[in-house]
């Protein structure tokens, strides 16, 4: 927008002409605190524990682990993990018009193949000096972690980024089940997902049950990875969350799929399902006979 290396045009001049602050051009931002990133990440973990605390009660969890804290910094900390009390609250303001929150469609219906929904989430990873944000694609049926980006911004853009990862290389599922976050409510996000014919469903406001299998996801990633290694930088965390996602995928066996890894739950099941398979050519010789 302002460009200082400009030949006729002033830094000042610039700024007076797009209508922002000389001062707002030269600012930079000084991050969290090292306080603060302590406490996010404090708030997180005992929010995998407790996800029905809100900001009145993580401050009084806080203030028992001997830290002085106050509900407002509380609040602005889990406004910015991105973390919400698991109840229902009465929408009081209408949403943008551009951001139209769909119906879930998920109650009642029984998924038991690869592809017939597809879930995604956000969540907070931590570094010794700063935070980023991860998002993952995953197929509900096989729990398969199809796609994932990690971001230091919760823009649309990284998730974006991801489905259409996963589409490219897994085709399209029938339903996409998001929560109401502002990245997967955005036309952004909404119209790659309608211009390949995918149902949209969203879960109602601070019901983490609707998407209930990345939530535990996340669980396993942060006690078996992200809280057991510290890292210091986006470079590390890229590393170490990809070496645990494909170990979660390839290697990790659910007895939910019947001790089998969600990589081989989805292969297995999308392969019985090819047209023109006999039913036949996956029994024993001695059966088929």
């Amino acid at each position: 927008m302002v460009d200082p290396k400009h030949e006729k045009l002033s830094i000042t001049r610039q700024c007076r002409l797009v209508s922002i602050a000389r001062s707002s051009f030269y600012y930079e931002g000084r991050g969290e605190s090292p306080l603060n990133l302590q406490l996010m990440r404090l708030i997180d973990e005992q929010f995998l524990e407790t996800p029905f605390y809100g900001s009145r009660q993580m401050t009084r969890w806080l203030r028992r682990q001997g830290y002085t804290v106050s509900r407002k910094r509380v609040r602005r900390l889990m406004r910015l993990l991105g973390l919400q009390a698991v109840f229902q609250r009465p929408r009081t303001s209408q949403p943008h018009p551009e951001h139209r929150i769909y119906p879930y469609l998920l109650r009642g219906l029984e998924i038991t193949r690869p592809n017939h929904v597809w879930c995604a989430d956000v969540t907070y990873i931590p570094l010794q000096r700063g935070f980023l944000y991860l998002v993952a694609v995953m197929d509900w049926a096989s729990r398969k972690v199809l796609s994932w980006r990690l971001s230091n911004t919760l823009e649309a853009s990284f998730c974006v980024e991801a489905l259409q990862e996963a589409l490219e290389r897994y085709g399209a599922p029938e339903i996409f089940n998001t929560d109401q976050g502002s990245q997967f409510t955005s036309l952004e996000f909404t119209s790659v997902l309608k211009s390949v014919g995918v149902k949209i469903s969203m879960d109602g406001r601070g019901r983490w049950m609707d998407n209930i299998f990345i939530e535990r996801l996340w669980r396993s990633l942060k006690y078996e990875c992200i809280y057991l290694s510290e890292f210091v930088t986006g470079t590390e965390a890229r590393a170490g969350i990809g070496w645990w996602i494909d170990f979660y995928d390839q290697r990790r066996p659910h007895s939910s799929l019947g001790d089998r890894t969600p990589d081989e739950a989805y292969t297995d099941a999308r392969a019985a399902r090819r047209p023109g398979l006999c039913p036949a050519a996956s029994q024993p010789e001695e059966e088929a006979a």
